[in-house]
């Protein structure tokens, strides 16, 4: 099939019917709703079942595979716009034990991924890529956008079944996110580890169907522009597309400067944002932005990405890694559960149990994952796990950037190990500040 705009109009258009027929299981079959899988999740799965993947009956065309390394520019380029200022007295007192714990997490699944899998995996699999234990953080701590990132990047230097694994792996790890957390809040609620959830069967029917009734939604502001002159959205998307764009084209302009290193487009959006961020405190035009409205774009822009990603991940790639896979993720899934069941003990005095199954549902998911979680255990943010964990991602943002970005051209360049030593070493630094600080927690938690 050539590819044409309209080609593209069929392409979003049917990922638009998958999102609607998602939304439409999650609110009306049981079993789904059970497991609490996002709309997203089931139109990819749809996707990949019925489209050229899959059955074949869904005339996708082959650029979906393409479409996410486009969308994951424009999700890190809305970062710094929604950004709060950083506060470091903050950081270091309130927050220090969360941004402790959570920068762990995130920088340890890292290099130990990487070393396990170079030590325990890729011995007994000769064909492996040397970066295969890459494809677990880029899906768990990462999910489909950073699977994006990091897919296209190992594409770029050859090894093109980098893709299907990485969103492979943040398709599974969205799902044990739910499904398994689902199981340790059922098991936290029966034994008396929650702290505001007396009986998971308490929950409100909206989260179960995922829809929102009329006296349960909230107000957000979108009209900062008036729509005589410019649609808000409108608006909102134009920023946000000029920063995509504008890392985009500086990906091109550096592969012609530097050929040797391909800087991914969406790491140079983040900087094109952080500096139209800038542009806008300096002329006093932030107050015209609204963060409800980039975050929608944001979200919304995820939620397609999920979508076209699952759809594109190709089953026989996936059942050539089968086994390789399986222990890996199994790995994931224990070092997940340590940092949930008994490191968030050793940092967290009051409510372990919510600011855990947060931090479960981001290590094995993504951060929505996380705050669906939190939202059971934590309806009205009593804990303020979500305060607490916005001003820790400040400076847990810069380095997750600099792993998506340098974490795959270290193994291309044969230097694993280098990075694998970056990533322990810093986690050592991390761990010392947290004694020194007395962000760990000193009582013993029950």
């Amino acid at each position: 099939m050539e590819f044409s705009p309209w080609v593209l109009f069929t392409d979003i258009g049917l990922v638009c019917l998958l999102l609607l027929a998602g939304t439409v299981i999650r609110a009306k079959v049981g079993f789904v709703q059970r497991l609490f899988l996002p709309a997203s999740i089931i139109a990819g799965i749809l996707g990949l079942t019925f489209g050229p993947k899959g059955f074949g009956i869904l005339p996708f065309s082959s650029q979906i595979e393409t479409y996410p390394a486009i969308l994951i520019a424009v999700i890190f380029g809305t970062l710094p716009l929604v950004s709060p200022r950083i506060d470091w007295n903050a950081i270091k007192t309130r927050v220090g034990s969360m941004w402790s714990y959570s920068q762990l997490a995130m920088l340890l699944l890292w290099g130990g991924g990487l070393i396990f899998a170079l030590l325990f995996i890729n011995p007994f699999w000769k064909d492996l890529n040397p970066g295969f234990g890459l494809i677990l953080a880029a899906g768990f701590v990462g999910g489909h956008g950073t699977a994006a990132a990091i897919g296209s990047t190992f594409a770029q230097s050859g090894w093109e079944d980098a893709t299907s694994l990485a969103m492979t792996s943040a398709t599974i790890g969205i799902i044990s996110a739910i499904t398994i957390g689902i199981l340790f809040i059922k098991r936290g609620s029966a034994k008396g580890h929650t702290s505001f959830l007396a009986s998971f069967d308490d929950l409100p029917n909206e989260l179960r169907t995922g829809l929102i009734p009329l006296e349960s939604r909230k107000k957000s502001i979108t009209d900062t522009v008036s729509p005589m002159s410019i649609d808000p959205y409108a608006f909102h998307l134009a920023i946000v597309m000029i920063i995509a764009m504008g890392g985009y084209f500086l990906s091109k302009l550096g592969v012609l400067l530097l050929p040797s290193v391909a800087i991914p487009a969406f790491s140079l959006a983040f900087l094109v944002g952080l500096v139209v961020k800038k542009i806008m405190n300096v002329t006093d035009s932030e107050k015209y932005v609204s963060v409800d409205v980039i975050n929608r774009i944001s979200g919304s822009a995820t939620d397609i990405l999920v979508a076209f990603g699952i759809a594109s991940i190709s089953l026989s790639v996936v059942l050539d890694y089968i086994i390789p896979l399986t222990i890996l993720f199994a790995f994931g899934l224990v070092y997940a559960y340590v940092f949930f069941a008994i490191l968030s003990k050793r940092f967290f005095s009051e409510y372990w149990f919510e600011k855990g199954i947060f931090t479960w549902g981001w290590t094995t998911g993504t951060v929505a994952m996380g705050m669906a979680l939190l939202r059971i255990v934590d309806p009205d943010a009593k804990s303020k796990t979500l305060d607490d964990y916005g001003l820790a991602y400040i400076p847990i943002a810069p380095v997750e950037i600099l792993l998506i970005t340098f974490a795959p051209l270290f193994v291309i360049n044969s230097q694993p190990y280098v990075f694998i030593a970056i990533t322990f070493i810093f986690g050592i630094v991390i761990y010392l500040m947290a004694i020194k600080y007395k962000w760990l927690n000193r009582t013993k938690v029950k």
